[in-house]
């Protein structure tokens, strides 16, 4: 075997400590791992800087190294496998110092779900399910009471670039505040498990005409003084589209009437009847703009004997 300095792999005089030793294996492993580093020789100087570790960390194996050097294992024994085993059981995270010595190296770099290149499923624990993400939805009334597909973007992780799209089902009917889930598509596992779901939270925008009231829906209608007094058929709007609505006559300001069946439809299978739609009335005068306007009102004032207070 073609003899190797470790102390010139590892970048480090042969009087360093064993802090300084551990110190620079910590940088050039980081910076060598094959699941890191995806250059061709990579996998190779990677092994030769685990291997220097390996012997230059131990007092006794590095005594013999400092006194033998390319022929250091006939004075002391390395292990029942030998170089090429320490590799295999370096790779499985037990190679170290008889216990967890590389595997909590490796957490403590790349985090508790770090893979080791090489690692046996055997060795590596359970696969544990990746994160759930949750998230805010804005969509509009009308695209939560007909439902339908959306295309979102989102961060496919938190503080990542990496914007991933995906295309949504949003359902009929669907309420504020109401959480879709859509599974597997949360974050990935960090150890090869099943990837989170996604929950996604209604968000319903105000709209300029409407507003939602549970599973009805309200419409401010605003109508003029003699509409209110003799009565009117308008044509008003809905969700599904414009509607004829007979107002009585005498018809008050805040007075209300319902449209069957115009809210919001229910999302699920139930067979519930749909909401309704609310017709608030508000009776709108007209300025008395000019001397012609205040003589009618005038004139209204005197021939009508009314006075909407009663205290």
């Amino acid at each position: 075997m073609k003899y190797q300095d470790y102390y010139q792999i590892l970048g480090v005089p042969r009087e360093a400590d064993t802090a300084d030793i551990k110190k620079a294996y910590r940088k050039l492993a980081r910076k060598y791992h094959p699941d890191v580093n995806k250059d061709a020789d990579a996998e190779d100087r990677f092994k030769q800087v685990s291997e220097a570790y390996e012997v230059l960390k131990d007092p006794a194996k590095r005594k013999a190294y400092d006194r033998f050097g390319g022929d250091w294992k006939h004075g002391q024994q390395f292990d029942e496998a030998g170089v090429g085993g320490f590799h295999r059981r370096a790779y499985a995270g037990g190679g170290f110092g008889g216990g967890g010595d590389f595997s909590d190296f490796f957490e403590s770099i790349f985090g508790s779900g770090f893979q080791q290149q090489g690692e046996s499923p055997f060795r590596q624990g359970p696969r544990r399910r990746g994160a759930d993400t949750q998230l805010k939805l804005d969509i509009s009334l009308e695209e939560a009471y007909a439902g339908g597909t959306k295309t979102i973007q989102f961060a496919a992780k938190p503080g990542a670039s990496e914007m991933k799209k995906l295309k949504i089902n949003i359902p009929k009917g669907v309420g504020n505040g109401q959480k879709i889930r859509l599974p597997k598509q949360g974050q990935a596992s960090p150890n090869g498990g099943e990837p989170g779901d996604l929950y996604l939270e209604m968000n319903i925008q105000p709209h300029r005409l409407f507003r939602l009231d549970g599973r009805d829906v309200v419409l401010r209608l605003p109508i003029t003084p003699w509409e209110a007094a003799a009565g009117a058929t308008l044509k008003v709007p809905t969700l599904s589209g414009s509607v004829e609505l007979k107002i009585a006559p005498g018809m008050q300001s805040g007075q209300k009437m319902r449209l069957k069946g115009k809210g919001m439809p229910r999302s699920d299978a139930s067979g519930a009847s749909p909401g309704d739609q609310l017709v608030e009335v508000m009776i709108h005068t007209p300025p008395a703009g000019d001397a012609a306007s205040k003589r009618f009102y005038e004139e209204m004032k005197s021939r009508f004997d009314f006075n909407p207070r009663n205290f």
